[in-house]
């Protein structure tokens, strides 16, 4: 599993231009699955996301995370993420999980999400999707669960 994750003053994600998920401090999380992801993949990124320090203190220093400040995450699948470019000028996707699989641990990494006390906003699997934000700092970090020290 792949995650791109920004952290956000505030964000939302429309769909048909109706918006169906909106956050204010926190981050949004783009996030692709690949072939042999796992339930485990999706733990362990959740925890990753909801714990990293990224947020300032009273000192200015990146010293808090997520749960600290009461953020939010808008959550948004994104299978573009496992893109292979070293051919050509057009993209392979094959990379990428089946959407069957890619969307059953969308949902289960959104819902270990909220079993850190975390409000997820979610855009809408598979849709062609319109996200804002506003990218605080700029802070934007990219975690793949492959490189996790206990696989």
């Amino acid at each position: 599993m792949r995650a791109v994750i920004q952290k956000v003053s505030q964000a939302s994600v429309t769909v048909s231009n109706q918006e169906v998920g909106q956050i204010d401090q926190g981050l949004v999380v783009l996030l692709g699955v690949t072939h042999d992801d796992t339930d485990a993949d999706a733990d362990y990124l959740a925890r990753k996301i909801t714990q990293l320090r990224i947020f300032e203190d009273d000192q200015g220093k990146m010293n808090l995370s997520l749960t600290d400040v009461k953020g939010s995450i808008l959550s948004i699948s994104q299978f573009t993420l496992y893109a292979d470019t070293k051919k050509g000028r057009r993209p392979s996707f094959t990379d990428a999980a089946k959407p069957d699989e890619a969307n059953q641990l969308y949902e289960y990494f959104n819902e270990q999400l909220r079993s850190y006390q975390v409000n997820v906003a979610t855009g809408e699997f598979g849709a062609m999707m319109d996200v804002s934000l506003i990218n605080n700092g700029p802070v934007t970090i990219i975690i793949d669960s492959d490189q996790q020290t206990n696989k």
